[in-house]
């Protein structure tokens, strides 16, 4: 699982699923957000507010030094703390002991410039903020939230606290609380959120490759109980039946040849229905086909509108035109991000044509894939060709033709 998502981290962002382009935008998400409320928090108020000494501008400029550090930090150690979070790799707290002290000595910092009355009183409360988010995103991920809380409410009244000791000014400490508490909760829930968010996406991500999984199981077990429902009884016959034709030869009666002419037919008649189950197993249905397409993409939420004219084929024709359903069906669950599918089976020109077409373009990456490549195969034994490829702005159009037999133009739709 691991190495499959790290494969998708290196891919092209039409070919990622709608759950890794999420993920990948909220980690983009989380580094900027970083960045942008820490210099905001920073920059602006000790450009401003610092006094002009040398001592005064030499503890803003370490201040906004340790600030960048923490942001680089908390870039690094994301992605390892969101996987932690879902239960991809275990992160061990001692990982975040570097940004853990980069917060605590920006705390001192602020309370150093605090107590020694370097900058205007609103600059090291808002730097409490700054130096309190990157820490925060990265051990809102960690810990469970009740942890989270616990120790941010006692890092709150400390720092409270130890603002209070220079200047037990009340509103000054309500502000410092304030401003305390809002950069935890804020950090808590800008980290959470998101991340409560993928998991759900992830999760809906391993349910369908298990509805997948389990799809072909069942068809597997179709597949074994149709062979056993022809071959078991007949099998039987054929084994009591050699068993007699033995005694009866040992004996030597004549009706041992009967015996064996009947086993002969009944070789023969399992031959043909294993012929016949492998050929239904193989062979896939035009009409149940569109059926399917419409109710799967239906149900995950895409507009599917499918019609066909009432079109008489070879059985081997509509055994191509189904799997290009299929296939093409496959693609737009997988591979796009479509809201709108329309699928059409139209007759012209002594031919038969299929065309569906999605409004999600993520397919056109796979249009020279192994499942197109078999389906070019397919209807090239009928005499079908199939196109595929952009047809407009973030519009893919997949076209399949065979030769028309007969047709009736009635139109239906299923």
């Amino acid at each position: 699982m691991l190495g499959r998502i790290q494969g998708w981290q290196r891919r092209h962002w039409r070919e990622c699923t709608k759950a890794e382009r999420v993920e990948l935008h909220s980690v983009v998400t989380w580094q900027s957000t970083t960045w942008f409320f820490s210099l905001c928090w920073l920059l602006l108020p000790l450009a401003q507010g610092v006094h002009r000494d040398a001592a005064s501008l030499a503890a803003g400029g370490l201040l906004l030094g340790v600030g960048m550090l923490q942001c680089v930090v908390a870039g690094r150690l994301i992605r390892p703390a969101l996987d932690h979070y879902l239960g991809r790799t275990r992160l061990p707290l001692r990982e975040l002991r570097g940004a853990a002290g980069l917060l605590a000595l920006g705390l001192a910092l602020a309370l150093l410039i605090h107590t020694l009355d370097w900058a205007s009183p609103v600059t090291p409360r808002l730097v409490i903020g700054a130096v309190l988010l990157p820490f925060g995103l990265l051990y809102g991920l960690v810990v469970p939230v009740r942890t989270f809380l616990r120790r941010a409410a006692v890092l709150v009244v400390l720092i409270t606290a130890t603002f209070g000791l220079g200047h037990p000014d009340p509103f000054g400490l309500l502000v410092t609380g304030g401003v305390a508490a809002f950069g935890a909760a804020f950090a808590l829930l800008a980290s959470r959120c998101s991340a409560w968010r993928l998991s759900v996406l992830w999760e809906a991500e391993r349910a369908r490759e298990v509805e997948s999984r389990l799809a072909v199981a069942e068809e597997r077990l179709r597949f074994g109980r149709d062979l056993h429902d022809v071959m078991g009884r007949n099998l039987a016959v054929i084994a009591l039946k050699s068993e007699l034709a033995v005694q009866l030869a040992r004996r030597g009666q004549p009706q041992a040849v009967e015996q064996m002419i009947e086993v002969q037919r009944l070789a023969q008649e399992v031959q043909r229905e294993m012929r016949e189950v492998v050929r239904g197993y193989r062979e896939a249905d035009l009409g149940v086909e569109l059926l399917g397409a419409k109710s799967v993409l239906t149900a995950a939420g895409i507009a599917c509108d499918v019609s066909r004219d009432a079109i008489a084929l070879p059985t081997e024709a509509q055994s191509a035109l189904g799997w290009v359903v299929r296939e093409a069906t496959t693609n737009v669950l997988r591979h796009g991000d479509a809201k709108r599918c329309a699928v059409q089976v139209r007759a012209g020109n002594e031919r038969v044509v299929l065309s569906v077409e999605n409004d999600g373009a993520g397919t056109a990456e796979r249009s020279s894939g192994s499942g197109l490549a078999g389906l070019r195969e397919r209807l090239a034994a009928v005499n079908g060709t199939l196109e595929a490829g952009m047809a407009g702005e973030n519009v893919f159009l997949l076209v399949a033709e065979v030769p028309l037999v007969a047709a009736t133009m009635n139109e239906v739709t299923p």
